[in-house]
């Protein structure tokens, strides 16, 4: 009889390299799957890690371009942003790998894929939403949720045991003990030495972006154009560099980033699962991308499409966060950011600095703002006598809440 085929989200580290060998030991054939989502790894290294582990077949995934195209450019024109502050790196990469995977098991014959995303973290979910909306017969083996190897393996300190048992080489120490997430968005720093709020994480945790106190004192002063509210090239004014392809774009713009100590954020946020925990994150590119569409919005989007918007904006964001990238409420709501985006078509000018992104000036075709009528030295069409009666209709609801409040205070 044919062993059950499992194709195993595979990173090369720790936790997935003791997975894939624990899964052989319960009879499972395991194809191996790399996902090459802009992380810095060394994906030669660890497809012979995986065949030396034992997997039948490895399959190594570029899918960096259809990151940026398809996820990350679409959820910036949203302005998705959880809870205020967090910029959705993780979030944003997890339903790519999990589409990916699952068309792999489609083509291997594979009943089962399995990850190694723990039962307390968001991750969990958002692979297995996406498994299940995109083959709902999948079967999913999540050990971190399974008895027998959570009997096995308390922690980190039997991981390691466990691996050097079999010979199974690794870079984890018990004395680095915070976990890294990277891909071309971001890279996020949790667990460990960062579990205490308290705790101010130190400066050698960051890995992608300069501190303010090394960052250059000199200002890069870039051009990113926008079309439908998606970036379509950026020009550096200060050396001349530009690049139009997605991709080449945006990894320029976390180069630019990194180089000026953009994007830092140390927060707690709310996981799906109802823990909070804190997450240290570098978001470069994201966050010069982030603050150039809001301000090209400004300019742009009529006033009451853009409230409507903000509050699709949370709703997104949330849906990101929590997994339901493939939903029908997803595919609604992204039908009217895209609707939304129509105009916002430009260029925003930016002074990189020392951690901001510094929106300086804007240009659309199709601008909506008047400098005749805002001016403040000519009157430019604009009456300023009828300020006064609507002024008076807007203080009629607020003369009647004064009587009203009044009037209770005598009674």
């Amino acid at each position: 009889m044919s062993k059950k085929k499992v194709v195993l989200a595979y990173s090369g580290g720790l936790d997935t390299s003791v997975i894939l060998k624990w899964m052989l030991e319960q009879g499972y054939e395991v194809v191996a799957y790399l996902a090459d989502v802009g992380q810095q790894e060394d994906f030669n290294a660890a497809k012979e890690k995986a065949l030396k582990v034992g997997a039948s077949k490895v399959y190594i995934e570029d899918l960096k371009t259809e990151f940026v195209t398809d996820f990350i450019f679409p959820a910036f024109s949203a302005n998705a942003v959880y809870e205020g502050r967090y910029l959705l790196g993780t979030s944003l990469a997890r339903p790519l790998i999990a589409k990916r995977q699952i068309e792999i098991a489609e083509k291997e014959g594979a009943d089962f894929v399995g990850h190694g995303a723990t039962g307390k973290g968001n991750d969990q979910v958002r692979f297995e939403l996406g498994y299940f909306a995109l083959n709902p017969g999948i079967k999913v083996l999540a050990p971190w949720k399974m008895r027998s190897f959570l009997d096995k393996f308390k922690g980190r300190s039997d991981m390691l045991a466990y691996a050097d048992l079999h010979g199974i080489p690794v870079t984890a120490t018990k004395k680095k003990s915070y976990s890294e997430d990277e891909n071309l968005l971001h890279i996020s720093h949790e667990a460990g030495i960062l579990e205490d709020p308290a705790a101010i994480c130190p400066e050698e945790v960051y890995s992608r972006t300069a501190s303010l106190e090394t960052a250059p004192d000199r200002a890069d002063i870039i051009e990113l154009t926008f079309k439908n509210g998606m970036p379509v090239k950026v020009e550096n004014k200060t050396d001349g560099t530009t690049k139009s392809e997605p991709l080449a774009l945006f990894q320029y713009l976390n180069a630019l980033g990194s180089k000026h100590g953009i994007g830092r954020l140390d927060m707690v946020e709310n996981r799906f699962v109802g823990i909070k925990s804190r997450g240290v994150y570098e978001t470069p590119g994201g966050t010069i991308l982030l603050n150039a569409h809001r301000d090209l919005e400004g300019i742009t989007m009529d006033r009451e499409v853009m409230k409507i918007r903000d509050t699709l904006s949370l709703k997104v964001a949330e849906l990101i966060y929590n997994g339901f990238w493939f939903s029908p409420e997803m595919d609604f709501l992204m039908n009217a950011i895209r609707k939304s985006q129509e105009n916002v078509e430009g260029t925003v000018t930016l002074k990189l600095l020392k951690g901001a992104a510094y929106a300086a000036a804007r240009t659309s075709g199709k601008s909506l703002y008047n400098m005749n009528l805002s001016s403040m030295d000519e009157e430019g069409g604009f009456n300023q006598q009828h300020s006064e009666g609507f002024i008076k209709i807007n203080a009629m609801r607020l003369e009647a809440d004064f009587r009203l409040k009044k009037g209770a205070k005598k009674a």
